[in-house]
């Protein structure tokens, strides 16, 4: 009957073959994600070329120093309502209905367009002038545009609309 086994004896590398055995496997990791190494490499010369390589080991660098005046700034109240109001319109922008508001958008664009050509005339307006121009479907369209816009502002809001309002920090 055979004797059994009780000892293992592992054979030990050499400094040279571990060394080979590292090679290998980085060589096989580096052909393995060739597209996202090759797409670093592109990146980090991009960064080179822009100047924001050289900024960024500038700020990693001196971390410490920058963290304090970065704080500093923040810490003043100018400063601490300024990130609140972003943080607020950031918030507004999301409840902005954006498939609505588009035909607006375009219109204003279009509106802006017709004073930038006619920006530089000395006529003037009057009552009767204003009144007339009523009769112009165009003007028309954009007045009862603006009177609508007025009433909705004017309304009265819904439970939803006043509870998206509250901030969480109400008393900052």
């Amino acid at each position: 009957m055979a004797k059994p086994i009780t000892h293992i004896d592992k054979k030990e590398l050499t400094e040279e073959e571990q060394r080979q055995q590292e090679l290998e496997e980085l060589q096989e990791t580096l052909l393995e994600n060739k597209e996202a190494i090759t797409k670093t490499v592109e990146l980090l010369g991009n960064l080179e070329k822009q100047g924001i390589l050289n900024l960024l080991n500038g700020l990693v660098s001196e971390g410490d120093q920058v963290l304090r005046v970065l704080v500093q700034n923040l810490d003043k109240p100018e400063n601490t309502q300024a990130i609140r109001n972003g943080l607020l319109m950031m918030s507004t922008l999301g409840l902005v209905n954006m498939k609505e508001l588009e035909p607006i958008l375009l219109k204003v664009n279009a509106g802006i367009e017709r004073v930038g050509e006619n920006a530089d005339t000395d006529e003037s307006t009057g009552y009767l002038d204003m009144v007339r121009a009523l009769k112009d479907p165009e003007v028309n369209r954009a007045v009862t545009l603006t009177l609508n816009f007025l009433k909705g502002m004017g309304e009265e809001k819904t439970d939803h609309q006043q509870n998206v309002d509250r901030t969480p920090d109400s008393n900052v």
